[in-house]
């Protein structure tokens, strides 16, 4: 005797192995490319935003540009180490919100992810909107469209993660690669470039570099410090997202998080050398990017590369929004925080409803802001600062809980973050409140509020349907089949023959009108009836006014109330044509039976749906 053994997941010769969805969802490198693209367009006005800041200051306080980015590039570096441990202490995502749920208690959860919701959704809104500013800026011509330009680049992303996570890393990933590639280009031939370099002043614009200015205070430096840390805006996202990557999961995504932090540490830091290097000047109209880009490169098609990658990345950017937020959305659905439809997925593994959703409430901020960047980046920032800052205190708990091998310096580490992003929180909600942070004050708590109502409604559910709770036995009782009919036809057969099957009683009935005409094509269908003879009754309900759920619903609720103990079912005959567009051709009076049906009596409802072909 012979005994064949076969391993668990063997696939027979000449079978195509079944599809897991592992192929739908991310390696370290499309991973890279499909949750990091807000980080890394992050450079574009990160090193900016510390300029303009010690602009203030003068001259003096632009020197002041590399110990500030060396501030952050150190923050980035603690989160991106604390974001690691993130990924291996909670592998079914959610960041901040899943290390609040777990060390912090429901209601910081809470708050946590709903400052995600607002960084996510506010992510979409300004990186749209700065890569259509970018392309207008080239093309002035464009400016007045800028609107219709924003709502038509949403859409394209939109369509193209709803085509699954994996065709969207696919898509960014050559964008991404040019951006990354012609700013390493940039550092290296601005840091080996021979020959005197002069100071880089675009003509025709003014310098925004304040006269005679020389104290650099404390609070200069934070705020410097603080409008910088925009540039870690998605560093959260891969551990957000931790389910969309292959199995392994959390290895796959702990490389693609350390690889975002060294090439977004290493563009800033080289940014800030040549800054530096070529004593740059914040001049209006110009970024300091394009600055940077001339003097390294010259005013050739280098120059002119960087820009269009810029302006690319830049609008594809809200890509990172769409990776991160469906499964945050899904998480919330799972604890019962948003409805139920969030934690579907699609077979491309896509969470196709969060994705539509964040597309919608993106589209009404841009339509609000009139596809303005300025009118959105002061709402920026603080959501994810807020949820830096829960999720390092949380891994604090969670070390302290867990006590392994030098979790004294694990902590020590979160906890010089959660002081460093908390401290940014203040700093950058103070300082931008009356230029609209006041609305991220007011939408955090009311989200929050949102969440909790959401919650409560499903544990009234719960107990109404006595979850967790064993039931009665099963019993049977008596069934009544009511099949309303408005002519003969093969439909009719197929419902009386689907009602027979269900019930112990089947009863058809049919709705008449005092018009003669509706009388006349009554006592034909009665005519016909009674020559067909299917061996079932046909009711007349009349009606005085041309209703037609009324009088069903209405005859049902007599049925229930002279013979109770019975289970009363309606079923609703239907066709569903072949083509889409022919089911506009329908009159739609199943569902208008159905309304009154449900919102009337207790009945069972089934709608028999007989396909045309």
């Amino acid at each position: 005797m012979s005994v064949v053994t076969t391993e668990p997941n063997a696939v027979p010769a000449g079978e195509e192995p079944p599809d897991t969805g592992e192929r739908h969802r991310l390696s370290a490198v499309t991973g890279l490319a499909a949750l990091s693209l807000d980080a890394m367009a992050s450079v574009a006005y990160g090193p900016e935003a510390i300029v303009l800041v010690l602009a203030a200051a003068g001259a003096h306080g632009l020197g002041f540009t590399m110990p500030v980015t060396l501030a952050i590039a150190a923050l980035l570096a603690v989160l991106v180490a604390s974001y690691r441990q993130v990924i291996a202490a909670f592998p079914d995502g959610g960041g901040s919100y899943a290390v609040a749920k777990t060390h912090l208690g429901a209601r910081t959860s809470l708050v946590a992810a709903a400052s995600l919701v607002l960084d996510y959704v506010l992510n979409v809104a300004v990186a749209v909107t700065a890569g259509v500013a970018a392309l207008t800026s080239a093309f002035p011509t464009l400016y007045d469209d800028r609107l219709w330009l924003c709502l038509a680049v949403l859409a394209l992303v939109t369509g193209v993660n709803l085509r699954g996570i994996v065709e969207s890393a696919r898509a960014f990933i050559v964008p991404t690669v040019v951006f990354v590639g012609s700013i390493f280009v940039l550092i290296a031939v601005g840091l080996f470039r021979s020959g005197p370099v002069s100071t880089v002043t675009a003509a025709g614009h003014a310098s925004v570099l304040a006269d005679n200015a020389t104290a650099v205070g404390a609070l200069l430096l934070l705020k410097a410090f603080a409008s910088g840390c925009a540039a870690l805006t998605g560093v959260e996202a891969i551990a957000n997202a931790v389910p969309s990557f292959r199995v392994p999961r959390a290895k796959r995504a702990q490389r693609a998080e350390v690889a975002l932090g060294a090439v977004l540490g290493a563009m800033l830091i080289g940014l800030s050398v040549l800054i530096g290097r070529f004593h740059l000047q914040p001049v209006q109209g110009v970024t300091v990017l394009a600055q940077l880009a001339d003097a390294s490169l010259g005013h050739n098609w280098a120059f002119y590369v960087i820009q269009f990658a810029t302006m690319i990345l830049l609008a594809l950017s809200a890509n990172t929004s769409f990776g991160g937020l469906p499964v945050l959305l899904k998480l919330l659905a799972r604890d019962n925080y948003a409805p139920h439809v969030f934690a579907l997925k699609a077979d491309r593994q896509v969470h196709r409803h969060g994705v539509l959703a964040l597309a919608l409430v993106s589209a009404a901020l841009l339509v609000f802001s009139g596809g303005d960047t300025n009118t959105l980046v002061p709402l920026f920032a603080i959501g994810v600062f807020v949820g830096f800052t829960i999720a390092q205190v949380g891994m604090v708990r969670h070390w302290r809980l867990e006590r392994g091998p030098g979790w004294h310096g694990k902590a020590l580490l979160n906890g010089f973050g959660a002081l460093l992003t908390g401290v940014a929180t203040v700093v950058v909600t103070v300082e931008k409140f009356t230029a609209g942070a006041w609305l991220v004050v007011i939408a955090l708590p009311l989200l929050v509020a949102a969440f909790e109502t959401v919650q409560r409604a499903y544990g009234r559910i719960g107990e109404q349907l006595g979850r967790g709770r064993i039931p009665e036995a099963p019993h049977r009782e008596r069934s009544l089949v009511i099949v309303p009919v408005s002519s003969l036809s093969r439909l009719t057969s197929e419902a009386l023959t689907a009602a027979s099957s269900l019930g112990d009683e089947v009863r058809a009935v049919t709705v008449c009108y005092p018009d003669p005409e509706d009388r006349a094509a009554l006592h034909a269908l009665e005519r016909s009836w009674a020559a067909w003879d299917p061996g079932v009754p046909l009711i007349r309900l009349t009606c005085e006014r041309r209703s037609l759920g009324r009088p069903i619903a209405a005859y049902v609720r007599e049925v229930a109330a002279a013979e109770p103990g019975t289970r009363v079912t309606v079923l609703i005959p239907e066709t569903e044509p072949e083509r889409l567009w022919q089911r506009l051709l329908q009159n739609q009076r199943g569902a208008v039976v159905a309304h009154a049906v449900r919102r009337e009596t207790d009945a069972v409802i089934c709608r028999l749906r007989f396909r045309l072909l």
